[in-house]
């Protein structure tokens, strides 16, 4: 069993005060809207646990009135990080669950075949993440004045969500995070602690995460091309 653990508790300040940006409207929905139907549609999935800010759990409860999921799901309070959140998302997925896919709720354009993609590697690789390799020059500062290096782009890649795991390997992997009092900004760092590869999947479309308000007219434009012809995300070993 699949179970996909949505992250919709961040407060997202980047995008200004008094601003929730999961509910802001792209096409016509909520930017979560779009996240938690994605996860709904994508067949590999059997389950939904979304993690939401303590208080909103009944502004989750009415949005899903107004969509036609088909998966059961429930609400989970998350965390003061969001490691804390994925970490309350693990402890209220299903007994069967054998993989999870922990998902941003502010990537709304995340495709079915990225979906699906991910958690097949995860299945036969114990963990998997959707990747873009980094077309810009990279430069490293430390204190952010001036350069002190360049770092070797041909390397280097930009991790998004889907990610995906075994449910034990991903367990343990925060628990040693929890352990040693560390802070991570995504999973796979988790599982580096552990020793656990992780195999990058290929993000050929763009798979854009809801940060500023620029990226709600790009989000929106790629919506309304969905229609088009996309190509089959690819495995990288």
């Amino acid at each position: 069993m699949t179970t996909a653990i949505i992250v919709a508790a961040g407060k997202g300040t980047r995008m200004g005060p008094n601003v929730d940006k999961l509910f802001l409207d792209i096409a016509g929905r909520p930017v979560v809207a779009h996240t938690w139907q994605r996860f709904d549609d994508a067949n590999c999935i059997q389950e939904i646990i979304l993690v939401v800010r303590d208080g909103m759990q009944s502004a989750f409860q009415d949005l899903a009135k107004g969509l036609a999921l088909k998966k059961p799901f429930r609400l989970v309070a998350g965390g003061a990080e969001r490691q804390d959140s994925v970490w309350n998302g693990l402890h209220a997925v299903s007994d069967a669950t054998e993989i999870v896919a922990i998902q941003d709720g502010a990537r709304p354009c995340t495709s079915l075949a990225l979906i699906e993609a991910t958690v097949e590697a995860a299945r036969e690789c114990g963990a998997a993440v959707a990747a873009q390799p980094v077309t810009d020059t990279i430069k490293e500062s430390a204190n952010s004045k001036v350069i002190d290096r360049t770092l070797d782009r041909s390397k280097l890649w930009a991790v998004q969500t889907p990610q995906a795991f075994h449910l034990e390997i991903i367990h343990r992997g925060l628990a040693e995070v929890k352990k040693r009092g560390m802070h991570v900004t995504d999973d796979t760092a988790a599982c580096e602690l552990i020793g656990q590869k992780v195999h990058l999947i290929s993000s050929i479309q763009p798979n854009p995460k809801i940060t500023t308000p620029e990226d709600i007219a790009y989000a929106a434009l790629l919506l309304q091309r969905e229609g088009m012809t996309t190509q089959a995300p690819r495995l990288r070993r």
